[in-house]
């Protein structure tokens, strides 16, 4: 008898990791019929409910998807303001979303709620599972668990966090900075009385730009404060701790008592040299890390895993150009790093030293200019991207809003992940990709160019209305027309 492990039926891909990113993207691969296997290493949810914030365009991508309104039940909205260092000011006015807020949510809620979408759209996930290792060929990956199961797919897609095993074993560096602070943040019950915890933290936060106590619920607060100095991100901090490190800063630990949950982060900033090796991707933490300034991780993870969804799921269904998969690195990559610039500068403007100081008072006077305080939200909230893809008009490469269209909104029409042919002249077709591009004709949509060509992204492929270049724009994202 054979008494080696046996390699099961494949899937054509294999997901490490069933955070934000690892969910959405196995949902956006089930939208084309492409057998996912998911594997998370934990086998129950997170214990602590952490909230996180849901940014505009990620908000414009789960509109995209009939997502939008599960998330808006769980969570709070807020001004898309204050975000760029904690410098408060009021978010600019009119910007160009029809979701221009933030949706504050509890971690674990989001999870949920996209690990379920995938498996209702039919998608596998594994709880319990850890990838030991993987041997990759012409023809695919057959991915090794811990305990000693093989399992074979035509890809396989880190999305399991920062310390990303898949990263590792693949060979790709992840050059960058180590941290050099360390912030303490987690959520608990106190014993001093609200008055005096507000004048407190007025005072405080003068000085310390890393320091928060926020109500967050009857006499729980969320507190962050900064840490005595770096230590092991495996090892939670304890409420001594907390108490400690309260009293060093505020000089009172405000009596603070029965935890929540209780976590650190450092201002560590990677970037993997590859965002692929053959046929091994990765994306969210896995590909990057950086400071939580601005709030910015989970969203470039989301928008990472909206990204190469449609384009992997092309590539397994056979339509896809030669070169399509690889523009996710290609334009993904930057954003990274563009983001992981963004939090270094944060990061800097929240130092207590009397430059960085002088510095932010002076960032916090060019805000009050609507076009400063308009462009420094656009690179939080990620609606400023504009993908390079080649000559054109400015709007060639951009999201496109959530525009009105004939009996709707233009975002219900991409729930299926296709691309989009949206027609004011009634004259352009996309018959010949039929099977993954729908047309609306309507010339009465609220858009002031007489056509556009919509990837399942929502990013615009192409502008205009001779029906020639439309086809070559087809067939550079779309591949070849159906004989």
């Amino acid at each position: 008898m054979d008494s080696s492990p046996s390699t099961t039926e494949p899937f054509d891909v294999i997901i490490a990791g069933c955070g934000p990113t690892g969910a959405t993207l196995a949902a956006e691969l089930r939208l084309h019929d492409v057998r996912v296997l998911v594997l998370e290493q934990d086998t129950e949810p997170a214990s602590f409910v952490r909230i996180v914030g849901l940014h505009i365009r990620s908000l414009e991508l789960m509109a995209m998807r009939g997502l939008l309104d599960r998330l808006l039940r769980h969570g709070r909205q807020r001004p898309a303001g204050g975000f760029f260092a904690a410098i408060p000011k009021p978010p600019p006015r009119d910007l160009d979303s029809a979701h221009a807020y933030l949706l504050g949510i509890p971690q674990p809620v989001v999870v949920r709620l996209l690990e379920e979408h995938a498996i209702q759209l039919g998608a596998e996930v594994r709880h319990g599972c850890v990838v030991a290792g993987f041997e990759q060929d012409d023809d695919g990956v057959t991915v090794e668990l811990a305990g000693g199961e093989r399992l074979r797919a035509r890809y396989l897609v880190g999305c399991d966090g920062a310390r990303s095993t898949v990263r590792k074993l693949s060979g790709i560096g992840f050059p960058g900075e180590p941290s050099r602070t360390e912030t303490l943040m987690g959520e608990m019950e106190v014993g001093a009385p609200p008055a005096e915890i507000a004048a407190k933290v007025t005072e405080v936060s003068d000085t310390h730009k890393r320091f928060w106590f926020r109500p967050v619920g009857e006499g729980v607060y969320s507190v962050v404060v900064p840490a005595a100095g770096v230590g092991d991100r495996a090892v939670p901090p304890t409420l001594d701790d907390f108490r400690q490190q309260l009293r060093a800063v505020a000089g009172t630990d405000f009596g603070v008592h029965s935890p929540r949950w209780l976590s650190r982060f450092g201002d560590a900033t990677r970037l993997a040299e590859r965002y692929r090796a053959g046929r091994v991707l990765l994306a969210g933490d896995a590909a990057h890390i950086h400071p939580p300034t601005g709030g910015q991780g989970l969203n470039l993870g989301i928008q990472d895993a909206f990204n190469l969804g449609w384009k992997l799921a092309a590539r397994i269904r056979g339509w896809a150009p030669e070169p399509l998969l690889d523009t996710y690195p290609a334009e993904r990559r930057p954003v990274a790093e563009a983001v992981l610039d963004n939090t270094r500068a944060q990061m800097e403007l929240t130092s207590p030293e009397p430059g960085p100081q002088a510095a932010r008072r002076l960032l916090a006077e060019l805000m009050d200019l609507d076009v400063v305080n308009r462009y420094l939200i656009g690179k939080i909230t990620a609606i400023d991207i504009r993908y390079d893809f080649g000559e054109g008009p400015d709007l060639l490469g951009r999201r496109l809003r959530d525009i009105d269209v004939e009996q709707g909104r233009l975002y219900d029409r991409l729930h299926r992940g296709r691309g989009l042919l949206l027609d004011r002249t009634g004259r352009l077709s996309a018959g010949g990709w039929s099977d993954r591009v729908d047309h609306l004709a309507d010339p009465t949509a609220a858009l002031d160019v007489p056509g556009v060509l919509l990837r399942p992204d929502g990013h615009v492929a192409w502008v205009g209305d001779e029906q020639r270049d439309l086809d070559d724009h087809l067939a550079r994202w779309f591949g070849s027309p159906l004989p």
